[in-house]
């Protein structure tokens, strides 16, 4: 089995905030797999969830587009190399056009999209820049009858839009906020996946303090638990961020509205980012000159 490394180490002690030989062991038993090692760490000493992974590649920028009636919008990320890029104008320009064309096209379609004139636009920028420019996703949605759609973007790397059923525009971007501070895992607790229950029922079991438990007890301890956490990771249960004592959902509720949904980008999540030692990179190129 491969040695388990210093940064391993780091990574889950970063998420975990658990000493480096509890971490080390963890990972030895986990043959590496950080992502076990949590699974592992929860069930034997009760962590909570660990932090996500901080691990992105791409650079770059969110942009949305929402109707002026609130009957639909989109969103796009477009990624560059670098946040320098990302910060440049005509990057910036380039993603307007990009978001416009999207929104146009009413499409989440990215090969269609930038078909054509798109393209060598996209083309032409990479050759200015000198650097990778991509359209990595898009989203369009749609409110349906007697919803509307909100939006929210938060420094160019976190966009999100909303969907609720009455309410109004300034209610649905103050959720839309919400959603990126916090980023609740489903809209309300119907929408989270049972699969993502039945595992966190199994780690609920496996703690140490349901050893020796009746089987009727250890059942009422695991719905309360459960419960607990639906009500941490749904948006609608969630303490609102601008008036933690109300939730979210009372928030909406007394706009005269409804939660129905919400999709959150966050630029380069779910890309791994290859770390790059400078320092080394430029002393080589030193020597090549």
């Amino acid at each position: 089995m491969a040695a388990i490394s210093a940064s391993q180490v780091k990574e889950l002690r970063e998420r975990t905030g658990l000493g480096m030989m509890e971490c080390k062991k963890a990972l030895t038993e986990a043959g590496g797999d950080i992502e076990v090692a949590i699974e592992n760490l929860r069930k034997s000493s009760g962590l909570k969830a660990a932090k996500k992974a901080d691990r992105t590649a791409a650079e770059g920028t969110v942009v949305t587009r929402v109707a002026e009636d609130g009957s639909y919008g989109v969103m796009v990320e477009i990624n560059s190399e670098t946040d320098f890029v990302a910060r440049d104008d005509n990057f910036k320009a380039f993603a307007d056009k990009i978001v416009d064309a999207f929104f146009a096209a009413r499409s989440e379609d990215v090969t269609a999209v930038m078909a054509g004139a798109l393209e060598t636009a996209r083309e032409q920028l990479v050759q200015k820049i000198g650097e990778n420019i991509g359209v990595r996703r898009s989203v369009v949605v749609e409110a349906g009858e007697g919803g509307l759609v909100g939006e929210y973007v938060h420094g160019g790397r976190i966009g999100v839009l909303t969907v609720l059923k009455g309410g109004n525009a300034e209610v649905a971007k103050d959720v839309a906020m919400h959603v990126a501070a916090i980023s609740p895992a489903v809209a309300r607790p119907e929408d989270m996946p049972q699969d993502q229950l039945d595992k966190e029922k199994e780690i609920i079991l496996a703690q140490p303090d349901m050893a020796g438990k009746p089987e009727q007890i250890a059942e009422k301890m695991v719905q309360g638990r459960l419960k607990k956490y639906l009500a941490e990771n749904s948006l609608t249960e969630q303490p609102f961020v601008k008036n933690p004592d109300q939730s979210v959902a009372e928030f909406v509720k007394a706009a005269g509205g409804e939660v129905l949904g919400f999709t959150r980008f966050e630029v380069g999540e779910g890309i791994e980012k290859a770390e790059v030692d400078f320092a080394k990179e430029v002393m080589e190129q030193a020597k090549r000159s």
